[in-house]
């Protein structure tokens, strides 16, 4: 089959190259532009893109797809049989989504109609949901509000990531993608039921301010979703400090204040958080530093008692 292949980020090249393992010919990859990174703002190319060079495959990289219209003499050129989209990160226009004989579809990191939008893996965690999943469905000119093809259910671990919670839906999401692919003649679709949608608004780095008058529960959740971005961050000193792993613990003290730092060992510091729960930091990155052992930051870092994280 001809598909042009829409994708960005690493949890896109998983369905990328199994789509050429199948067998099927990828026409053209649409990928969004080079973005500065890092401290020397050097342009940096998606995963994607990486994916592409490396096997010789035609990429385009428009700024604005929805007001390009070199986009759309690419595909008119190809006549691709369908489009697949995987975490593209732009709204694709009718002109492109309906061209191929079998218009396109989008895998979807999470089960649908439940978190449309850029950040479901990371609402899902937000939110303390048990199970998450993938939905294959076909694009509409709406937001992930297109028939569903298909679908499959993935409990959240204990204590799990969104980075590792996107790894592990991309690896399934690639098994039934590639199967919707091949019965694409044949497969139902599925109305979706907008009353029971809800959504999934792209992250803000603000967002990722701790709060610690909140539980030890919602900032355990706080932390593992906006790991590693666009990150959970506190400030001690004046200095901002993101947070990178932790874990919630068992506490049987009453009157704690929201912040404090309570405790330092081995394992970590141990801060309280709202309604007399407490907090452990493993690992975190200081300003302007690399992310180290929160216990060997305690060592070149003189903390008094009573210390807060604000």
């Amino acid at each position: 089959m001809k598909i042009v292949f829409f994708g960005s980020p690493d949890s896109a090249v998983y369905s990328l190259k199994k789509i050429l393992e199948e067998g099927h010919r990828i026409e053209l990859i649409i990928t969004q532009p080079d973005k500065p990174a890092g401290r020397g703002k050097k342009l940096t190319v998606s995963p994607v893109k990486r994916f592409a060079q490396t096997f010789n495959i035609p990429v385009y990289q428009p700024a604005k797809i929805r007001k390009d219209p070199i986009a759309l003499e690419k595909l008119k050129e190809i006549d691709p049989d369908i489009n697949v989209v995987v975490a593209y990160g732009q709204i694709i226009p009718a002109s492109l989504i309906y061209l191929p004989r079998y218009n396109s579809i989008n895998l979807h990191f999470s089960l649908l109609p439940k978190y449309r939008g850029a950040s479901p893996v990371h609402w899902n965690i937000l939110n303390g949901e048990k199970n998450t999943g993938v939905t294959i469905f076909e694009l509409n000119e709406k937001m992930d509000e297109g028939d569903i093809l298909a679908k499959r259910e993935l409990e959240i671990l204990l204590g799990e990531y969104a980075h590792e919670l996107e790894v592990r839906l991309a690896e399934i999401g690639t098994e039934l993608l590639c199967k919707t692919i091949d019965q694409i003649d044949s497969i139902p679709h599925t109305k979706q039921d907008h009353s029971q949608a809800t959504f999934a608004p792209l992250l803000k780095k603000e967002d990722g301010r701790i709060d610690w008058t909140k539980s030890a529960v919602e900032i355990d959740r706080k932390i593992r979703a906006f790991t590693p971005w666009p990150s959970a961050y506190t400030f001690l000193n004046q200095k901002r400090m993101k947070i990178i792993r932790g874990k919630r613990q068992d506490c049987r003290t009453q009157g704690l204040v929201p912040g404090e730092i309570r405790g330092v060992n081995k394992t970590g510091i141990r801060v309280s958080c709202g309604q007399n729960s407490m907090y452990l930091i493993e690992e975190l990155q200081p300003e302007g530093k690399k992310v180290m052992n929160a216990y060997a930051f305690t060592l070149g870092t003189q903390i008094s008692p009573g210390a807060k994280f604000l």
